[in-house]
């Protein structure tokens, strides 16, 4: 699956159609952080309805169809009759609907149902096309199912409790409330329905929860490793930091264009600051966190590549089973296409690479911070002692730290069989996508600390002038965060320079300065 995710940023993106083109992260993001709207094109709607004819005439024909003319897992031998099909796919996404917890957030929600769309939207799966426009209509209605989000081994449990709300079930949100599904239905004009054949089974299998956490962790991460530049780049202005480290010979013969690329966005991002020319001669050599800002950032960026072409291959591929061919007389394929072993290995990853990306920002932080090292007012502030100033900003960067890197030991090397042993072997996907984007999540904040800190230190540098992508960062910040003079509420400062990164401003407003921050 050839992506390529260009501008308008996702805010600005209204309206999404699925159908003849293969969609991109910034649609996902769009659909389901920002609230566009999803239609269908016609080619979608002719895949569907062809793929719906095909699993009406098996059913006439009475043919043998794992979750449609038999039972499910270990009752695969299990014949079921024509009269109790619809019972049969009533009954799985009742039985199904057993993961527990807290519920998932309105865009992991969202994310969900979107990947839903688009697995069952190539026309392999048989599902009716009613179906799916109920899903596209809750999406543009604000209908999000109540969908608890914890213990599934890689699948089925929330999306059996998502499933519940279209059949008048379960709970949704509508509004600001919760409500019986039926009732949120009704109140957006929308009307439930009765499950066919083969659809139960379609709207629990697959890769779709696994796959639309890993595309929310995807996206943070890209804009997280474009801001991690941005806030070392600060950083390393502030404290004195040579520019010579990032000199692109040196990484002209380390074969990491990843590495080369990242040099070259702190020297673009430096330029014509009169920080660093002052003391690009200062020190002979700066400290790792300084000084491996390419190497570090290179191989977190490299990492997030690779992950991101599994997650949008995953995104264009056909997660159901059984499957459905409509080609000649039609033929039915039962195999494993729901496993998410590949979605699971790069979310570890992610994880993994999150982690790294993390602690060198923590390092940096601390750096910032700690006036043994940082030639700067202890904490950042004029009047240390009676004021803590930044103090316990970088515990919160560590406790932060901490929580990553005990995400980042791999869930998918885990395995409990399950299913009576048919299911004998376990991806534990799910569990890997939902970690790498709560340590996406967690990331974000580290980065916006390191932002506040950074833009306190430059003012101590003052007359000097900043380079001017620096300079606008920090006014950027200031609109939102006034300078430190005595101790105040720090947690809203945080908050609003992490909403800063989470929903890409400050990077928007670089971009537009110098192009886009390579990665």
């Amino acid at each position: 699956m050839n992506v390529i995710d260009t501008l308008p940023h996702p805010k600005q993106i209204h309206e999404v159609t699925l159908g003849k083109n293969d969609i991109s992260l910034n649609e996902i993001i769009a659909i389901a952080r920002y609230k566009a709207k999803v239609c269908f094109g016609q080619e979608y709607r002719e895949r569907v309805l062809t793929s719906r004819k095909v699993i009406e005439r098996f059913l006439s024909e009475n043919r043998a169809i794992y979750g449609v003319t038999t039972g499910f897992g270990s009752n695969i031998s299990e014949s079921i009759s024509l009269t109790d099909a619809q019972t049969l796919q009533q009954n799985i996404i009742r039985s199904h609907a057993v993961s527990v917890g807290e519920p998932l957030e309105e865009e992991v929600v969202r994310a969900i149902q979107v990947i839903i769309l688009i697995n069952l939207g190539h026309g392999y799966s048989g599902i009716r096309l009613e179906v799916l426009e109920l899903i596209a209509s809750m999406l543009n209605e604000g209908v999000f199912p109540y969908a608890p989000g914890e213990g599934s081994v890689g699948y089925l449990s929330p999306e059996a409790h998502m499933a519940l709300v279209l059949t008048g079930e379960g709970k949704a949100w509508f509004q600001g409330k919760l409500l019986p599904g039926r009732e949120a239905l009704n109140l957006a004009g929308l009307h439930p329905l009765i499950l066919s054949s083969k659809e139960g089974l379609a709207l629990t299998s697959g890769t779709t929860s696994v796959t639309a956490l890993a595309a929310l962790a995807l996206y943070n991460g890209i804009q997280s490793v474009k801001m991690a530049d941005l806030a070392a780049a600060m950083s390393l202005e502030v404290l004195k930091g040579t520019i010579k480290a990032f000199d692109p010979r040196t990484h002209q013969v380390k074969k990491h264009e990843e590495q080369a690329k990242t040099a070259g966005n702190i020297v673009r991002i430096l330029k014509e600051s009169e920080i660093t020319e002052i003391y690009k001669n200062y020190r002979l050599q700066d400290a790792l966190s300084l000084r491996c800002i390419p190497q570090v950032h290179g191989a977190v960026k490299k990492s997030i590549k690779d992950a991101k072409f599994s997650i949008m291959n995953e995104i264009g591929s056909v997660s159901d089973n059984p499957i459905i061919f409509s080609e000649d007389e039609g033929t039915t394929l039962m195999g494993g296409n729901f496993d998410g072993t590949y979605v699971g290995i790069s979310s570890d990853h992610m994880t993994i690479a999150f982690a790294n990306l993390a602690k060198i920002s923590e390092r940096r932080i601390d750096r910032l911070l700690n006036y043994h090292v940082s030639e700067l007012p202890s904490f950042l502030v004029m009047h240390p002692g009676l004021n803590s100033g930044y103090m316990i900003l970088q515990y919160t960067a560590a406790g932060l730290l901490n929580e990553i890197r005990t995400m980042s030991h791999p869930a998918t090397v885990d395995n409990i069989p399950t299913c009576a042993n048919q299911e004998d072997l376990v991806s534990f996907a799910y569990f890997a996508s939902k970690k790498a984007w709560q340590a996406s999540k967690k990331m974000e904040f580290i980065l916006a600390i390191e932002i506040l800190a950074a833009t306190q230190a430059m003012e101590f540098h003052q007359p000097l002038k900043p380079s001017p992508v620096t300079g606008d960062i920090h006014k950027l910040v200031r609109s939102r965060v006034p300078a430190v003079t005595e101790d105040r509420y720090f947690y809203t400062d945080i908050q609003s320079v992490n909403e800063m990164v989470h929903e890409g401003e400050i990077l928007e407003c670089v971009e537009m300065m110098i192009g886009e921050i390579e990665w």
